[in-house]
């Protein structure tokens, strides 16, 4: 008798397990490639090989960086991504179309591309090398499924480049950078159909900026209460600009509202974020989608 009840027992938790196995096999991870430099390794921070075992490093590096920023966040909303990346140390998109496209020549059902934080080192600020490389890179991708949606990074003012001599940008407020940027990044958007939109990140720095939720100058030494979103060399990110990134990119793709991790937000935590920046730096992000919804190349769901 006693067997009798375990066997049924049994059948019915099999039973009951089927459903939500079969709902399981029916919904597979949504695929998500990011294609970058150090902007997306999330060099010279934490940032760098924080939760690399939760994606997929396709060079081997062993980089977590800002996709597994991305994952941590989908994973708290609830959502199923399956990320990887495949990014180099300062190299432009073509490099990766001319040396790496073996690597990552599959289908894919999203694509975030980091152009070089300049665009083009002889030429700084000039899109046409971002434009031929990115249309390189879509047609490829679209090759393997002309469905994917591709997406292009627009990156941050360089403090270095602002504050120092000898660049295109010496002496010029530090939102122009980054402005100037946006606008290139939008203009390769339209000149490349494939491409759904531009990722407002460096503009979302502005706004921390101009919201003195950052300081906008790390070598005036006037910054108290604010966060730094520079790494120490003042060209890269910190823990708390690369956050800022993966915010943007959380947002714009899932179309969720950044500000709906909150305060207990588990990526923010692990590395020494605490609760107000955290908050503070989801609605920056929040407000800069927002205020960048609708038409070509702009977000193109608001977050909900």
């Amino acid at each position: 008798m006693k067997l009798g009840l375990a066997a049924t027992f049994g059948a019915l938790l099999l039973a009951s397990a089927a459903p939500a196995a079969t709902q399981q096999a029916a919904a597979p991870a949504r695929t998500i490639l990011f294609v970058g430099n150090s902007f997306t390794q999330g060099a010279h921070s934490a940032v760098r090989n924080w939760r690399a075992g939760s994606v997929t490093d396709l060079n081997g590096a062993g980089y977590g960086g800002v996709p597994a920023l991305f994952k941590a966040f989908t994973e708290q909303a609830g959502l199923n991504y399956a990320v990887s990346l495949e990014t180099q140390g300062g190299k432009s998109l073509g490099f990766h179309f001319d040396e790496r496209r073996a690597l990552f020549d599959k289908p894919w059902d999203e694509v975030v591309l980091q152009e070089f934080s300049t665009l083009n080192r002889e030429k700084p600020g000039n899109p046409a090398a971002t434009a031929r490389d990115t249309k390189r890179l879509a047609d490829l991708f679209q090759r393997r499924n002309p469905r994917v949606r591709i997406n292009l990074m627009s990156t941050w003012s360089r403090a270095d480049l602002v504050y120092k001599p000898g660049s295109r940008w010496s002496g010029t407020n530090i939102a122009a950078m980054a402005g100037d940027l946006q606008k290139a990044s939008e203009a390769v958007c339209r000149e490349v159909g494939a491409v759904q939109r531009v990722l407002p990140v460096g503009t979302a720095w502005t706004r921390a900026f101009d919201a003195r939720i950052a300081d906008p100058n790390p070598y005036d030494g006037i910054g108290f209460g604010t966060m730094g979103l520079w790494a120490y060399d003042h060209y890269h990110g910190s823990v708390a600009g690369y956050y800022l990134e993966a915010l943007v990119v959380f947002g714009a793709i899932s179309g969720l509202d950044p500000t709906s991790l909150g305060k207990d937000e588990r990526a923010a935590d692990e590395l020494g974020l605490s609760d107000e920046q955290a908050v503070a730096l989801q609605k920056v992000a929040r407000d800069e989608l927002a205020s960048r919804r609708g038409g070509r190349c702009m977000v193109s769901s608001p977050p909900r």
